[in-house]
């Protein structure tokens, strides 16, 4: 369904320049139509202003004489986002609670919850309003799911684990599945028994196949507004802040807090029982194995200053070269304290 371009200037609050007309779709400048909007958020698409066909271009005022239409905005990256919004099609069209779909009677599922065929709700289990559960999906017993939450296919929540409000949880994730404590004993390895649970505060997005476990004792927690990407690991007794950006591929391992607005790029790896401060950014591939101060900006492996890591980075290229001089000076050293000895 085609929108006009007026009508979404009022809803996201920007300035249109350039005649009203109707759009139905969103795509980049390379791709874009004259029924698309796009957008231009990096200076080097520049180039692309005057041959994209994009209908209209949310852009800074800078940019607005090199299209026909644009839609003036201070953040063009934000506002497309927000743009994206007003177009894309919801995962699934199910209305109401399936006959297939298995309720305990002991649990509470709340008005206006979607569940889909072939969904698990345990005994004693609560289920927020305007929440929906896809075909798959495990709720244990003692669960507590908010409000506006969204647990797309095969998500498992096992028993005790606790929701937020307006939480989405991709396909496959698993929370409160055992964590990993093992004791070696002359008798063999033993299991450590893992009884605490998982806490995942109000507006968290968890990508897909990605795992956060149960606490031994007490509670593995991530607090409100944390964005997590696929495939991130998250251990036992781990306590994340607010704000947190986790890419994929993350490995944190358990006891370790992570303070709030705390940015980990892909693969980072973090030892346990450590302290990671607040506003803590981490390059890709890092390896953690101290406590990181509040406000720090690390890489490497292991993980150092940022300062330092780049200056690695540079000299690294040269370590082969700089290795065949260091023989060759450590053999005209030997000569010349031959020479010295005659």
């Amino acid at each position: 369904m085609g929108r006009m371009l007026s009508d979404i200037a009022s809803e996201l609050g920007l300035e249109l320049r350039g005649e009203d007309m109707e759009v139905s779709s969103v795509s980049t400048l390379e791709d874009a139509g004259p029924a698309d909007i796009s957008f231009l958020a990096n200076p080097k698409y520049v180039p692309q202003l005057g041959t994209t066909a994009a209908g209209a271009v949310i852009c800074s005022a800078e940019f607005a004489g090199e299209v026909k239409r644009a839609l003036i905005s201070e953040n063009p990256y934000l506002d497309f986002g927000r743009c994206v919004s007003l177009f894309a099609k919801p995962q699934g069209g199910m209305k109401g609670i399936h006959a297939m779909a298995y309720i305990d009677p002991e649990a509470q599922v709340a008005d206006g919850c979607t569940v889909y065929p072939f969904a698990f709700i345990g005994p004693w289990a609560e289920v927020g309003a305007d929440t929906v559960v896809f075909p798959g999906c495990y709720i244990g017993e003692d669960c507590r799911v908010g409000t506006g939450c969204i647990l797309y296919p095969n998500v498992v929540l096992m028993a005790g684990t606790v929701l937020g409000d307006d939480c989405i949880v991709h396909a496959g994730v698993v929370l409160g599945a055992d964590g990993f404590g093992f004791a070696p004993t002359p008798y063999g390895i033993q299991k450590i028994p893992q009884i605490g649970t998982v806490t995942i505060g109000s507006d968290v997005e968890i990508g897909a196949n990605t795992t956060i476990d149960r606490a031994v004792l007490g509670t593995t927690s991530v607090g409100d507004s944390t964005k997590i990407d696929n495939l991130v690991q998250i251990g036992h007794n781990v306590q994340m802040g607010d704000q947190c950006l986790i890419v994929s591929q993350v490995g944190i391992s358990g006891s370790t807090k992570v303070g709030n607005r705390v940015t980990m790029a892909g693969q980072v790896g973090v030892a346990g029982h450590l302290s990671i401060g607040d506003g803590v950014t981490i390059g890709p591939k890092s390896g953690v194995a101290k406590g990181i101060p509040a406000g720090q900006t690390v890489g490497g492996q292991p993980a150092v200053d940022k300062g330092t890591y780049i200056r690695t980075l540079t000299v690294m290229p040269k370590l082969p070269d700089m290795y065949k001089r260091l023989q060759r000076l450590e053999k005209e050293l030997a000569a010349l304290k031959n020479e010295a000895e005659k």
